[in-house]
């Protein structure tokens, strides 16, 4: 299949499209490539995408200078048209191990009030047990040693496993920042895109408005010169 027909008419369909509805930054680039082609030629949609995927890698030069991977998985979503948001959380705790599972528990559970208030309980009954219940032979009398122990070991174990769910909670982050920096990119090129349809379309309906204008025009050239003319017949037929 050609890729490019400009000397036989053709029926606009989904594998070919004509020259003049192409956006006229999309057509130079074309135009540059192929210096026949012209607004009544016909070129297939492949192409066509294939030229806009090099006009948003332009774009994106233009804005930043260079452009990264998830730039370029930004303009192939734009190109397939795409969904580029992606649900995060979905992804990351699809394939989580039993440990990581444990960490986010441990996490969650440290960083609550009821972690709070079920320590202070605790800490609270561990005191008054071995200094006011069992006064004569207290299991771990003052200065609680045993307690001590207790807590040292459960802040040496608690601190990694915090640490283990905090290095997940910032690779979260970090793709939940990817995620968005690929949709406000693709709102962005998308808005330029747009911007330049309207162009397109309103230059293209300036110029048939102004068409039928001249034609308008013509016509009431004639009106006038045929009432100009009865005009005239009538001035000497009254003679």
């Amino acid at each position: 299949m050609d890729k490019i027909i400009c000397n036989s008419k053709i029926r606009e369909n989904d594998e070919y499209v004509k020259g003049s509805l192409i956006r006229d930054s999309i057509f130079k680039l074309i135009k540059k490539d192929n210096p026949d082609f012209t607004k009544n030629c016909y070129i297939t949609q492949n192409e066509v995408n294939r030229y806009r995927n090099i006009q948003l890698k332009k774009l994106i030069k233009r804005e930043k200078g260079n452009f990264n991977e998830l730039d370029k998985a930004v303009i192939n979503a734009i190109s397939n048209r795409d969904v580029i948001s992606d649900n995060i959380e979905d992804d990351l705790n699809k394939d989580l191990t039993y440990a990581q599972k444990i960490a986010d528990k441990v996490a969650e559970f440290g960083g609550s009030w009821v972690f709070i208030f079920s320590f202070a309980i605790f800490l609270f009954l561990w005191i008054a047990v071995n200094v006011w219940i069992l006064t004569r032979r207290p299991f771990d009398p003052y200065p609680f040693i045993l307690l001590n122990l207790i807590l040292s070991t459960l802040a040496a174990i608690q601190a990694p496993v915090i640490m283990m769910s905090q290095n997940r909670q910032e690779d979260k982050d970090r793709k939940r920042g990817e995620n968005d920096y690929k949709v406000n990119l693709k709102a962005e090129l998308e808005i330029k895109l747009l911007h330049e349809k309207l162009d397109h379309l309103i230059l293209s309906q300036n110029k048939r408005l102004l068409e039928i204008q001249e034609l308008q025009t013509d016509y009431l050239e004639n009106i006038i010169q045929q009432l100009t003319t009865y005009k005239k017949e009538d001035v000497k037929n009254k003679k």
